[in-house]
């Protein structure tokens, strides 16, 4: 049993559909497992129908153009005329456009994201399962809601593994012929409300299936070679890994690698899967595999992140900082879900660097203002090296004004200024 994961980027028009049908065709006679994520840019488009529906303003343009954006790819996939899928997708619409006419603000936010947005996965899977039937590929759509039980979390639900795998192996292996098809970044609560795993999920949602199934392998395609040293958006004479060890890539994701789900890692790690990071526009090269290896020399991995923002927590009575105060501050972080991406401490102060979050950013300088006096920045970024050497910190270090600088026996953090 091999999973493949599809992106949106993979499935954003119809010849990016009919490219991954060529793809699962190569592979026809391996049992397989396809997740497949929203199609371009539709989970966008979809917070934007439901921030429109919040807001109380006419969201029947953006409406229509989610529906007339799937209508389109279905008939240039030639399956204008399918009568099962066209009953299939107007089906969806009528439960979307009814969940946004029955919205009120006592639902919260949280609970109808994960009912409007996880619809995007679904309507991607019906026409690919359609299109592949279309071309001799059989296979059988199973709706990840129906087996990935999760908590009640909306947008970072937690799964219930012994669930999830019990109900995966079940529905999986009563299928007797053809390829799996079903969606990532969605489950559902123990009162079969959808949920989604957090933005990006779908690989998450691999890995759980693929650990679910003891699958021999993962493969995630991606429009990259596989993964690299650095965004290549964002800096030149980028090197491919060819291979990396679990701990090493679990590691850039947590400093917030983008290629790779951050929660993927581990499950896979921990029953010895492999995991390839393939090109979906070059699908015969051999991209990257992470499995548990011992990989030397390893070029340096470059991780930027923007908008981040440093708050510091100055004591007001110039006595010094301890375990009380760092823990004061901690239990206000926790509470309102906040992720420190770096932290620094003096005599005096502690000073932490996050996401940008204005909302939430002042949720905690509140909470905290009469025991503290706070000063914060935004609009920072942020640099990680692992692996550094002092020739790609020289490099990276030119032209930024530096707002914190920290480094360890392996790795090297910035927090800057641009201008």
């Amino acid at each position: 049993m091999k999973v493949f994961k599809f992106g949106g980027a993979s499935v954003k028009d119809a010849d990016s559909v009919r490219n991954m049908c060529s793809i699962i065709k190569t592979y026809i006679n391996d049992p397989l497992v396809v997740i497949v994520s929203a199609m371009g840019k539709t989970t966008n488009a979809l917070e934007h129908l439901l921030s429109l529906t919040m807001e109380e303003q006419d969201s029947s343009k953006a409406f229509d153009k989610i529906r007339t954006f799937h209508l389109a790819i279905a008939s240039d996939l030639g399956l204008s005329s399918d009568e099962k899928l066209n009953l299939e997708l107007a089906e969806i619409f009528e439960q979307l456009e009814n969940g946004l006419n029955e919205f009120s603000s006592s639902m919260g936010y949280d609970y109808m994201y994960d009912q409007t947005v996880s619809l995007g996965e679904v309507l991607c899977t019906k026409i690919i399962s359609a299109h592949l039937t279309n071309e001799g590929i059989t296979n059988t759509w199973l709706d990840a809601r129906k087996v990935l039980r999760t908590d009640d979390l909306h947008r970072q639900a937690k799964v219930d593994w012994g669930a999830s795998q019990a109900m995966i192996k079940s529905h999986v292996n009563q299928i007797e012929e053809g390829i799996v098809l079903t969606q990532g970044f969605i489950g559902s609560n123990s009162d079969f409300k959808s949920t989604t795993l957090g933005r990006e999920g779908s690989d998450f949602s691999a890995a759980i299936f693929a650990t679910s199934l003891n699958a021999e392998s993962v493969t995630i395609w991606k429009d990259v070679p596989g993964v690299l040293n650095a965004d290549p958006k964002k800096f030149d004479k980028t090197k491919l890994y060819k291979r990396l060890p679990y701990k090493e890539a679990a590691e850039m994701t947590y400093y917030g690698a983008s290629v790779i789900h951050p929660k993927t890692i581990k499950p896979l790690a921990q029953k010895g899967i492999p995991l390839y990071v393939r090109s979906f526009q070059n699908p015969d090269n051999e991209g990257t595999v992470i499995e548990e290896s011992i990989v030397p020399n390893l070029a340096p991995a470059i991780i930027h992140k923007d908008k981040q923002t440093v708050m510091s927590f100055k004591i007001s009575d110039f006595s010094f900082i301890n375990e009380h105060h760092i823990h004061l501050i901690f239990e206000h972080i926790k509470r309102l879900n906040l992720t420190i991406n770096l932290m620094q401490n003096s005599a005096i102060s502690f000073t932490i660097c996050m996401d940008d979050n204005p909302k939430k950013r002042e949720q905690l300088r509140t909470a905290l203002i009469e025991e503290f006096l706070i000063y914060y920045n935004e609009g920072l970024e942020m640099i990680t090296v692992k692996n550094y050497n002092q020739k790609t910190i020289n490099q990276l270090m030119t032209d930024k004004e530096i707002i914190i600088e920290q480094r360890s026996r392996n790795n090297f953090q910035m927090v800057y200024k641009i201008g």
